[in-house]
């Protein structure tokens, strides 16, 4: 077993109730922060809606065009289907059967419908948004190791991913723009570091979580390395849900992408790592189980700053 594992049994990967308490906080307050353009637009709306004298007469009012037909129910997606006849269609639809029922209240009812709908869409980008911020805790938790350890760094960032841009590093901004950085690279004894993320492997046709690479900024080639499996070092599973009743599935989903990658790799092995918020007990024994075999090269809580520590520590030995 890997001696920077702080972890010394299954226990200690399980999430405890006070970790889950502050994980659901932490999301329905990044919920909230999300849903305040949303809560911005549904007032907007209502302000123009009660200029008009009746339901009918919203039809008048081409400012509030593309509100009304959210209202109504249609996604973005459906709207490159529909001529304007047919969105104009919806919206009396709407008018008919939802805001002319309402008398009075009409301009309280379309804000209500049109909430209830950018709330699927909320709901929709929030699961990506989970996704993204578990990425940038552990991008922040990794340029503080390499701060401390006055390792200089590179950075490459979503928008400059294509032109192969890579900045110097500076860890005060970088820690503030973390959730806009695709890679890290840094040099240190002798050796030339690629940490990027949710990256399609041609090896295994899948993307992956956490790709580590042997390479400069140059060899990354706007992630094209990742043609080159023998650069190939570790690979990782991230879950940053925090709900227990989704835990069980996100490991059994990552445990099987690692063992397609540990099957793909198979001639020139590669490291395997797992890191969650949510670890429940029956899944926490599994991994370390696996820990214990060697089956798994490491494993962390995200929820536990000592092990999400130790984790980028293993990283920055590799």
């Amino acid at each position: 077993m890997n001696p920077l594992l702080i972890i010394r049994s299954a226990q200690e990967l399980i999430t405890s109730r006070t970790q889950t308490r502050s994980g659901f906080i932490e999301a329905a307050l990044a919920k909230n922060e999300k849903g305040r353009p949303y809560i911005e637009q549904a007032r907007t709306l209502r302000a123009y809606a009660l200029t008009a004298e009746n339901p009918q007469a919203l039809l008048g009012i081409d400012a509030i065009r593309p509100a009304l037909l959210t209202a109504s129910g249609l996604s973005d997606k459906a709207f490159k289907y529909f001529t304007e006849a047919d969105k104009t269609e919806a919206i009396r639809a709407l008018i008919k059967n939802f805001l002319e029922p309402a008398g009075n209240e009409f301009a309280e009812e379309l804000t209500y419908r049109f909430l209830l709908i950018k709330g699927d869409s909320l709901g929709g980008s929030m699961r990506n948004y989970v996704g993204e911020l578990a990425q940038m805790k552990l991008v922040r938790k990794l340029l503080s190791l390499l701060a401390i350890r006055e390792i200089p760094y590179y950075v490459l960032s979503k928008q400059q991913k294509k032109n192969n841009g890579w900045t110097s590093g500076s860890y005060e901004a970088d820690f503030t723009a973390a959730s806009e950085i695709a890679a890290i690279q840094w040099s240190h004894d002798g050796k030339n570091r690629l940490l990027f993320f949710n990256t399609k492997i041609p090896l295994v046709n899948n993307n992956v979580d956490i790709c580590l690479f042997d390479g400069d900024c140059l060899s990354f080639d706007s992630g094209r390395i990742v043609n080159h499996p023998q650069k190939a070092l570790m690979f990782g599973e991230l879950k940053g849900g925090i709900d227990p009743a989704g835990a069980d599935e996100h490991w059994k989903t990552g445990n099987s992408a690692l063992s397609r990658i540990r099957s793909a790799f198979r001639p020139a092995p590669v490291c395997t790592s797992f890191i969650a918020a949510a670890i429940e007990a029956k899944m926490a024994t599994e991994i370390w189980d696996q820990l214990s075999d060697s089956t798994l090269s490491f494993a962390a809580n995200l929820t536990d700053d000592g092990q999400l520590t130790s984790y980028c520590a293993w990283t920055l030995s590799l």
